[in-house]
């Protein structure tokens, strides 16, 4: 490969990360929110770098991963639970300033990412053509983007709690998608209405349970013990 084919896929790489890697960030915004504020940037910085990892040795290992059976649907099914979890969970400060609390939420952000980065990974692996030179630089070039991304979004989680919904379907739509995307559901899921309905329902459903599940527990808190 010259220096011109090699420069042009890095930058074909680094645009696949930026523009698929929009609801991990996501993630780790919501991951990061309950966090003290001195701890905020640990969690962000070394999800991060965790979850870049992760998905380097995931590229490599993609085409065995895409012949494990159920893959997708079980990945969406764990997915569907994170989101919930990322909707409802509060961390106290004294929880959240331990070291343990910090290696689940490395732990959540890392998982999270790999399950949604599966086209990612797809992407960046063609576009890569066999060279893990290219997929590890592209993917740390993206680094500084995707901590700034995230930051953004914690932050605008924190002014518009609103945003935590948004945040939490959007997680919630792509687990939907992929347990309608497993290849053995595909007769279960046509026509294509059935499989974006089935989207829709069970991202309502998160949604909604994670409503109700955060007014009992305000109603609790504000009720006289």
């Amino acid at each position: 490969m010259d220096v011109s084919s090699f420069l042009t896929a890095l930058l074909g790489i680094v645009m696949i990360d930026l523009f698929l890697g929009g609801d991990n960030a996501i993630v780790i915004g919501l991951t990061a929110r309950n966090f003290p504020e001195k701890r905020k940037k640990q969690v962000i910085l070394w999800g991060t770098l965790a979850s870049i990892l992760v998905r380097s040795l995931a590229t490599l290992l993609v085409v065995w991963l895409l012949n494990i059976p159920y893959l997708l649907a079980a990945g969406g099914v764990v997915l569907l639970w994170i989101a919930y979890q990322l909707l409802t969970e509060e961390h106290q400060a004294e929880e959240s300033a331990s070291a343990n609390s910090l290696l689940g939420a490395i732990r959540t952000i890392v998982f999270a990412d790999l399950v949604m980065g599966l086209d990612n990974v797809l992407a960046v692996a063609g576009a890569a053509q066999g060279s893990f030179l290219l997929v590890i630089l592209g993917l740390f070039i993206s680094i500084p983007i995707m901590i700034f991304g995230s930051t953004v979004i914690m932050r605008f989680m924190e002014r518009f709690p609103f945003l935590i919904y948004v945040g939490a379907g959007i997680i919630a739509w792509t687990a939907g998608r992929m347990i309608a995307d497993e290849p053995r559901f595909a007769p279960l899921f046509d026509p294509a209405w059935i499989h974006w309905g089935f989207t829709l329902f069970v991202t309502a459903a998160v949604l909604l349970v994670g409503r109700w599940q955060n007014v009992r527990r305000a109603a609790r808190r504000s009720s006289p013990s």
